[in-house]
């Protein structure tokens, strides 16, 4: 039995509602907003994090509390990046479960026992370089579901292809549990029946597809969440 509520969320990702999640390029109130209004189910933010394909640098729990206070009024599921070599500390990680955030996420090689013993469900990522004995790993632990971030750093940005389909067909067919897919490629609307036909639980939407503004945002967000809801 898991450890770990069923929400929204999670209920979401197992029935094959195929839910679409974005990942805010910013800690903007306003981009959150523009990314609800166009239908996004849940909400991925970051911390103690450099974010490659934005060039941004996320802060600390106490740096980034305030937006996500205001964050957490907006009624919507919320997910962590929790950080890279930096950590937060097992006080701040209850204090993410208090404010609202259900999971965390991180790539699977810089997880702390720590964030383990935490209230939020863990939600690994699988690298480019990570191999079946790290995904064994992952599904040793008790809860966990997984993003699937395997696209090399040089094809970001590049149209999903059919070796982007193979790998998660061959990821999501040895898991067994969900599988979330971030946008290192530019998915697009009709990208969302290809994507769940390969077994994944749900796109994750980043700024290669959202953009850097609410227009964008709302852009982008639409059609796809549109799409998804047909798949």
């Amino acid at each position: 039995m898991s450890i770990y509520p069923e929400t929204r969320l999670t209920k979401a990702l197992r029935s094959g509602e195929f839910p679409v999640i974005v990942s805010l390029a910013r800690h903007d109130l306003d981009l959150a907003k523009a990314a609800i209004a166009a239908g996004a189910f849940a909400i991925k933010v970051h911390l103690n994090a450099y974010h490659r394909a934005t060039g941004t640098t996320f802060g600390s729990f106490s740096e980034e509390r305030p937006f996500y206070e205001k964050l957490a009024t907006l009624g919507v599921p919320l997910l962590v990046m929790t950080g890279q070599e930096r950590v937060p500390s097992p006080d701040e990680m209850d204090a993410l479960a208090d404010l609202g955030f259900e999971g965390f996420n991180i790539y699977f090689s810089d997880m702390q026992p720590h964030l383990l013993q935490s209230r939020l469900r863990p939600m690994p990522a699988l690298g480019e370089r990570s191999t079946d004995q790290d995904l064994k790993k992952i599904l040793d632990i008790p809860g966990a579901m997984m993003e699937a971030s395997v696209a090399s750093f040089a094809d970001y940005g590049k149209p999903l292809d059919e070796s982007d389909l193979a790998r998660y067909r061959e990821i999501t067919g040895k898991a067994g549990i969900p599988v979330i897919a971030p946008s290192q490629k530019r998915f697009t609307p009709e990208d969302m029946p290809r994507l769940k036909a390969a077994g994944i639980a749900a796109p994750l939407l980043g700024v290669i597809v959202t953009g850097t503004t609410s227009d964008s945002m709302e852009a982008a967000v639409r059609p796809i969440v549109e799409r998804a809801r047909l798949s």
